[in-house]
């Protein structure tokens, strides 16, 4: 029998003068809360006995790791992780960036003056040379226009010459002679104009190059604003492309660039010709331009370029796996074995390749560099290197 037993037994049998029903109603609710205290006090007892058994067969918590280290885990097994040693390596530094490829020259054909369609001279997706006639327009008007024009300055050139004679006889005054020279010249000027008018009428290819799909038939009535075809010159094409701020004193007039089209793993080549004189203030870059060769026509305007562009070439780079580095908030840290012990070091990047960034500053040739459990390792956290072969 327990103690909680043997005293709630000795309570019950106490002999209680009973006064009132008031003092009965007290009486029971002492004997309530005596018994909620000692089963509160019994529960405690339990408890200290249970843990002292515990602590005396090795099993109480914290008892293993106070045994394997205590709670500085100095004793904890290393960490296993891959890691390479730094080296030396001459690293070609070439620049991969986007572009687009552009024709050389375009244009959208319109008339500048309206009228009826009369002729087209032109095959679509043909060559077409500089100055060939590619469509005619009605020009009856204006023909009609300067017949007219040259009948009246023929007709003032003769009055023109008639006074200047009478004028070196003296039978006219200078003043009569310069208003037929003055009427004369405005016969000729509005002659040149007609002709210009002509002119319109007659659409020429403005460069060498391929005609793309016409829009228009013959008899259709023509306004400024109709598009005919567009003319492109392909031969040789240009290359659009931006790089970042960084690489911009790196780039040179006569620089080469190699590049891909997402149509053909071909190898293209170009010369850069042109680079813009300023940054780009919105996206930091420097916009370039290059020309390369297309004998073909395998290069077509608006697709997609994967370009290369050779900067230079490190001959003493330390490269090490991209996963190796990890982004903190004031830049770029990696972690190297010391002592069996991970330590943070931080780091400066330079040009990132697919697999590797190049390390300017931070590490040295010899250094450990954890590869892999970045994301789990602390600083001074004991760990077991397993080098991986480059």
């Amino acid at each position: 029998m327990n103690i909680f037993t043997s005293f709630f037994g000795y309570i019950l049998k106490i002999d209680v003068p009973i006064k009132t029903t008031t003092h009965i109603q007290m009486k029971k609710r002492y004997i309530i809360y005596i018994v909620l205290a000692l089963g509160l006090a019994y529960l405690v007892y339990y408890r200290i006995n249970a843990n002292k058994k515990l602590e005396g067969k090795g099993g109480a918590p914290g008892a293993g790791k106070e045994g394997k280290g205590g709670k500085d885990g100095k004793g904890a097994p290393p960490m296993v992780v891959d890691g390479i040693v730094v080296k030396l390596s001459k690293f070609d530094n070439d620049l991969e960036v986007t572009g687009a490829i552009e024709a050389n020259e375009s244009v959208v054909l319109k008339s500048e003056v309206s009228g009826l369609v009369t002729g087209i001279y032109f095959k679509e997706g043909t060559n077409v040379s500089k100055g060939s006639v590619l469509v005619k327009v009605n020009d009856r008007d204006i023909q009609a226009q300067l017949q007219d024009a040259l009948t009246k300055q023929k007709l003032s050139g003769t009055n023109e010459n008639r006074a200047k004679q009478l004028l070196a006889k003296g039978a006219i005054s200078q003043e009569e002679y310069d208003t037929s020279l003055a009427d004369l010249r405005s016969f000729q000027s509005q002659t040149n104009l007609t002709r210009a008018q002509l002119a319109k009428t007659t659409i020429r290819a403005p460069f060498s190059g391929r005609i793309g799909l016409r829009s228009i038939s013959a008899g259709t009535y023509l306004t400024p604003s109709t598009v005919i075809a567009n003319l492109v010159s392909t031969n040789p094409v240009k290359i659009t492309f931006s790089v970042p701020e960084k690489y911009a004193g790196q780039i040179k007039i006569g620089s080469e660039i190699s590049f891909t089209t997402d149509g053909s793993s071909k190898q293209n080549t170009g010369k850069v010709y042109a680079i813009e004189p300023g940054i780009n203030t919105a996206t930091r870059t420097l916009q370039i331009r290059a020309l390369a060769p297309n004998g073909e026509n395998d290069l077509l305007p608006g697709s997609f370029a994967k370009i290369k562009l050779a900067l230079n070439t490190l001959q003493n780079a330390i490269l090490i796996p991209n996963e190796a580095v990890i982004p903190v908030l004031k830049g770029k840290i990696v972690y190297v074995q010391k002592d069996g012990k991970a330590q943070e070091v931080k780091v400066e990047a330079g040009t990132r390749t697919d697999e590797n960034i190049v390390i300017t500053s931070g590490l040295k040739a010899g250094d450990t560099v954890l590869t892999t459990g970045s994301m789990a390792l602390k600083k001074d956290a004991p760990v077991k290197v397993h080098l991986v072969k480059e």
